[in-house]
């Protein structure tokens, strides 16, 4: 998991000289995503909270802007949800999102992006916090046999 803080510094995503503004990474896990050698496709879960004042429309000029980076690693938006009634847990957030990658390989390419990074910005600029969460696909079977 990635917690984003929505800081406008800059971090590194993992040891290197990529690098991803607005993100406070868990280091571990960044590094396992990165060392991950399976080529196989996974989504990522983002829960976004906005800032108060023009968040909102800094995080969408964020979704217009870095489109033609998602579609470009062959990435795409699969639901936009906007979460409503909250049954369980304390963290309220503005906008669900799942994004389709065709590999954690074509994630970091985006992410390392020096032109995807400046638009990048404006997500820092939007996000009060963030989750972002790299999930593997699972068959119910296999879950029941866990």
């Amino acid at each position: 998991m990635i917690r984003d803080t929505g800081k406008a510094g800059r971090v590194h995503l993992f040891e290197g000289e990529n690098i991803m503004s607005g993100i406070e990474s868990n280091k571990d896990q960044f590094r396992a995503l990165a060392d991950n050698p399976g080529q196989e496709p996974f989504v990522m879960l983002n829960l976004l909270k906005f800032k108060k004042e023009g968040g909102r429309e800094s995080y969408f000029r964020y979704i217009r802007e870095s489109g033609p980076f998602v579609e470009a690693v062959g990435a795409k938006v699969l639901y936009f949800g906007k979460p409503k009634e909250l049954l369980q847990g304390s963290e309220d957030w503005d906008l669900l999102m799942l994004v389709s990658y065709p590999s954690r390989k074509a994630f970091l390419t985006m992410a390392n992006n020096p032109d995807y990074l400046k638009v990048h910005e404006f997500r820092a600029q939007g996000v009060e916090r963030a989750v972002l969460y790299a999930t593997d696909p699972v068959k119910f079977r296999e879950i029941l046999s866990e």
